[in-house]
Order: C-alpha cells, then sequence, then structure tokens
C-alpha cells in the first residue's frame, strides 16, 4: 500500500546503525547494486530507516508492500474484457508503478512467496516491470530502491534469494545506555514537533551526478576478496565494484580505491558464502576481517616452509582441523548417527496442483460457473467467425502442492534415550535439509515420561528447528497413545491449512506406564488410520528378541512399516520420499 504524505522522522536522527544507513545512501544513489536487506530483531529502527530514505530522496513516494498481496497487486493487471468488443486492453497499476522514484519496502520478506521476491529483484535492478497475460504485455519503468527487513528467528530467505540482495546489513539495537537515552530524547522531541537540523545536504549527496572511475587494482582486490569469502558467481565482485564506486561519489572523490573496497566489503559479502542450509546465514564480522587482511593485504609474504620445502605442521595449509577460511569453521557439528544430512537424496519436486489463484498453464471449455479467459475466448470467436456459449474458454490454473512431515519420536528410556534423541535430532535436520530444497516443512512430536510435546511446529527454518532441537528431554516411561494422539492433531491442522501430509513415527512399539497402554496405542493407532492419513512407522526394535509391536502399530495405522537398523540420512530421506511415500 502506498503510505500517505507524512512527516517521518528524519534519516539522520536515528542514532547509530551507520552501515544501514551507508547501504542505503549506496542503493539509492546506483540503483544497479540492488536491493538492501535490514536483519534485525522487532524495535531496531528498520522501518524508520526505510521511511527516512524515501524522505532524503526529495519526499519521493514510500510503498510498503503487504505480504498478502497478490502477484496482480504487486506488478499489476491487465483488463482484456474490451478485446471482446474490439476495445482496447488496459493496464490496472500495482505496487511497482506506486512506487517508481521512491523506496518500495517489505517488511518480513523472508515470509514472502519466493516468486514475488524474484520479480522485486529484477525490477529492483532493471527499472522496468513487465506484464504479461494470455498472450498480451505490458511494460512501464519501476525506479525504486528495494528495502527489505526481516527477523532472522522468523527463518531465513533460500541462499539464491539472498545473494541476490546487492548489500545486507545486521541491525541490532544497542544496549549502551548513552545512546539509548540519546535515541529516547530524540524520539519525545520528535513527536512534541521540534525541529530537525536540514537534510539538505544529505539529499544533495544522492544527486551526485558525475561517475568514479574504477581501475584494475580495484577490480582485482574485488576478485581476490570474493574469492577469500568463497562467494560462488560473479555478482559479489561486481556489487563490490559498484558498491565501491558509490562510496567514493559520497564522499565527493571521482575515483575509487581499495580503501572503498574495505569499507563497503562487509556489507557486500557477509551474506555472500553460504552453501547449504546448515551454514550460517550471514559470516561473523571477525570473518570478514580475516578475508579483508588476506586479500587486501601486501602480497610479498613471508615463507613459512621448512628446509624441505614442506610446510610446517601447525602452518596454514596442513590437515589442521584448526586451520579453516573464513565461512568454513561456521558450519555446525555432523548430527551423530544419521550421517551427514547436508546432501540429501534428489527427491521429486512438490507436485502442481489445480488452484483458483495459481499461475496459468492453459485454458478448457468453460463450464456455467467458470470465470471467462478473455482473450483465449477473444481467439476462439476469431477463428470460429462466430460467438456463443460453446466456444467460451476458462484458464487452467495450478500452483505447487505444500507438504508437511510431522515426525513423531520415542524418547523413552526404552529406546536407549540419548542415542534416540540424537538420531531424532539428526533426523529432523536431514528432513529440513532435504524440504529447504523443496519448500515442504516438518514438525516433530516427541512422548516420554508422562505426556507428548510438540518441539517443532511446521516450519522449513532449519535455524528454529537448530534451536529447539539442542535439548531433548529423554527416559522415562513410554506414553506412546499420547504421542501418537498429539502427532495427529499436528497433522489435521497442517492438511486442514491446505498441506499435504505426512506422519512418520519412530518407535520399538513398546507402551508403559497405565495397564491398559498398549491397547489405548492401538486406539490411538486406529484413529490416524481412520483419518486415512499417509504414515510410516520407522521400527527401532533391537536386540536379539523382537514383540513385533511396531509391526502392530503400523497395521492399524495402515502404514506402511520399516525396519531401521541403521538410521542414514539415505535410508531414511530415501524412504519417505519413495513411490507412495507422500
Amino acid at each position: 500500500m502506498t503510505v500517505p504524505a507524512a512527516r517521518s522522522f528524519p534519516f539522520d536522527a536515528v542514532v547509530g546503525h551507520d552501515d544501514a544507513k551507508l547501504a542505503l545512501r549506496l542503493a539509492a544513489l546506483d540503483p544497479l547494486i540492488g536491493g538492501v536487506l535490514l536483519r534485525g530483531h522487532k524495535g531496531s529502527a528498520k522501518t524508520t530507516l526505510a521511511r527516512g530514505l524515501a524522505e532524503l530522496l526529495d519526499g519521493a513516494p514510500f510503498v510498503e508492500l503487504p505480504l498478502g498481496a497478490t502477484e496482480d497487486r504487486v506488478v499489476g493487471s491487465l483488463d482484456t474484457r474490451a478485446a471482446l468488443s474490439g476495445g482496447e486492453i488496459e493496464f490496472h497499476p500495482g505496487l511497482l508503478a506506486a512506487a517508481d522514484g521512491g523506496v518500495l519496502y517489505v517488511d518480513e520478506i523472508n515470509l514472502l512467496a519466493d516468486h514475488l521476491v524474484d520479480v522485486l529483484l529484477d525490477v529492483a535492478i532493471s527499472g522496468r516491470n513487465v506484464v504479461e497475460r494470455d498472450g498480451v504485455s505490458h511494460h512501464h519503468d519501476a525506479r525504486f530502491v528495494l528495502v527489505g527487513s526481516m527477523n532472522p528467528e522468523e527463518g531465513e530467505l533460500r541462499p539464491q534469494l539472498l545473494d541476490r540482495f546487492g548489500l545486507c546489513v545486521t541491525v541490532e539495537t544497542t544496549t549502551d545506555l548513552t545512546a539509548r537515552a540519546e535515541a529516547v530524547r530524540r524520539r519525545l522531541a520528535f513527536d512534541r514537533g521540534e525541529p530537525f537540523a536540514s537534510t539538505g545536504a544529505r539529499r544533495a549527496e544522492l544527486t551526485v551526478a558525475d561517475e568514479a572511475t574504477i581501475d584494475d587494482a580495484v577490480i582485482e582486490a574485488a576478485n581476490r576478496l570474493a574469492v577469500a569469502v568463497n562467494a560462488e558467481g560473479l555478482r559479489a565482485d561486481l556489487t563490490l565494484c559498484r558498491a565501491a564506486a558509490a562510496h567514493a561519489r559520497l564522499d565527493g572523490r571521482n575515483q575509487t580505491t581499495v580503501d572503498d573496497i574495505a569499507r563497503i566489503a562487509p556489507l557486500v559479502l557477509a551474506h555472500r558464502s553460504r552453501r547449504g542450509p546448515f551454514d550460517p546465514p550471514v559470516l561473523p564480522p571477525e570473518a570478514i576481517e580475516q578475508a579483508l587482511h588476506d586479500a587486501l593485504s601486501e602480497p610479498n609474504q613471508p615463507d613459512h616452509s621448512d628446509d624441505d620445502g614442506q610446510p610446517d605442521a601447525d602452518e596454514p595449509g596442513t590437515d589442521d582441523p584448526s586451520d579453516r577460511r573464513p565461512g568454513d569453521g561456521n558450519a555446525p557439528p555432523r548430527p551423530l548417527t544419521i550421517g551427514d544430512p547436508r546432501r540429501p537424496p534428489t527427491a521429486p519436486r512438490p507436485r502442481p496442483i489445480p488452484s483458483p489463484r495459481g499461475r496459468v498453464i492453459g485454458d478448457v471449455p468453460a463450464g456455467p460457473s467458470d470465470a471467462i479467459a478473455v482473450v483465449p475466448t477473444a481467439r476462439r470467436i476469431a477463428e470460429s467467425g462466430r460467438a456463443g456459449t460453446d466456444v467460451a474458454r476458462a484458464a487452467v490454473r495450478v500452483a505447487h502442492q505444500r507438504r508437511t512431515i510431522v515426525l513423531c519420536v520415542d524418547l523413552s528410556g526404552s529406546m536407549g534415550a540419548t542415542e534416540r534423541a540424537e538420531a531424532a535430532s539428526g533426523t529432523v535436520l536431514g528432513l529440513l535439509a532435504s524440504a529447504y530444497e523443496r519448500r515442504e516443512r516438518v514438525a516433530l512430536v516427541t512422548f516420554a515420561g508422562t505426556d507428548a510435546d510438540v518441539v517443532l511446529t511446521p516450519t522449513s527454518s532449519i535455524e528454529v528447528a537448530r534451536h529447539r532441537l539442542d535439548h531433548l528431554h529423554t527416559g522415562g516411561e513410554t506414553p506412546l497413545a499420547a504421542g501418537l494422539a498429539t502427532a495427529l492433531d499436528v497433522a489435521r491442522r497442517a492438511r486442514t491449512a491446505g498441506d499435504d501430509v505426512l506422519l512418520v513415527v519412530l518407535t520399538d512399539g513398546r507402551a508403559t506406564g497405565t495397564p491398559d497402554a498398549l491397547d489405548a496405542a492401538i486406539d490411538a493407532a486406529v484413529a490416524i488410520g481412520t483419518a486415512d492419513l499417509p504414515a510410516i512407522v520407522l521400527d527401532c526394535e533391537s536386540g536379539p528378541t523382537r514383540l513385533g509391536l511396531a509391526q502392530q502399530l503400523a497395521d492399524a495405522m495402515r502404514a506402511r512399516h520399516i525396519n531401521v537398523d541403521d538410521l542414514t540420512a539415505t535410508t531414511i530421506l530415501g524412504q519417505l520420499h519413495a513411490p507412495g511415500g507422500y
């Protein structure tokens, strides 16, 4: 929505946040840098800075994109009804057109649909929006500064989207009492209507016309720095050069230097080294500093080799695990028992299903209650030379079905609690690594002692999952019925939300705590079967004498039964994604 003109809190009145302010000014000066992503917890002035930037752009429009906006609302829509009567097709502008010349702000951009984030990033860099419907296209200028903000606790952007943001800054609320007091004083003064210093000088710097030249030494420094943080592709190199040139222009210079590269490097590189879902989303400052030292220091380095030409055992370049390049030493330790979930087996993509709000893939004869697809219908009329209900066409739309895997894990004493907790953690992380690629979700229910707990509500966030799995409570009795009932409840809610659901139970089938515990567990299993819920029982029973209780449970659930003697990522994920797994 377009925010009406109002008095915005001045950009420079925000206390601190120097990197965020610099990133926004750089992006405003050179749109080819791309959007700016502000990562931080609520109340850290992210929205205030975005609004203040629009004010710096001489009162340019500030457009805020709501999370629930449809694609037509964002990019605009084509009214093709006039084509039936020989009239012209009308374009109804969207939020991208409204943001032309100003700032387009997306709060919680990590929760926005991926395809919309793609559109925003494409248009932000190109400055042109192209709308195509039913073979008809329209384009218009859409030059704006894209500013996205997000709270990392709610999940991260996917790496391919994160990398496309030109600049990324972590915005943190200061704990310095003097700075906090000054921020409060300024806000109270603003609310009283007191004037602040003019922003004319700051506005003037954003209209600098002269370009800053970039020589080979600066380009080579950008190349070395991008390689030092393991950045993929050339986007990091290009953005380093463009942002460094913009920094020189802000400083009133027409020549870019290596010092400019060093200043803007944390804004450009922190979010560009992530390889897989388990790697940290942004590099820590010390890793950036080390990369700067390695890439930009003088090339003449002392020789640390022994007389035999081999490096010392304690020098960089050996197999010492403490010697890591920036970005390599921050990955979490490999989950125990299941192997390495960071390389999940290839699984099918979510299947497309009919959807009234999905993308158009074709057209079919229209039924009595179908909405008419105007352009295909007009074409049929033109081809046949006649009109009538028999030539009316309806659009066929599809969307991808979202999937949720509900994992129900027995952590009681009968399972060998510590080992099973490790297996559960690793299995969930393996599922998340796989789900991360296909936009699926994973939920975790555990049971032990006297009750069951929903440890993880359906999520595709690796960060949230790791936090929740740090301390799983283990041991005690086996309230199997409570675990199955709780898992069924989670699965039903996910199904009600429109998800395709699979229930996976890790158990040896034992049920303890009450005399009728096993009967209660079988009843709970029957309820799952009656709900017609796809399910798998991973039988964790071990030892020379086996009771076969997990098999009985699977029969009552109408579920697939799988003996699990060696829990590996390939075994688990391969079974879950095998034909019939969903």
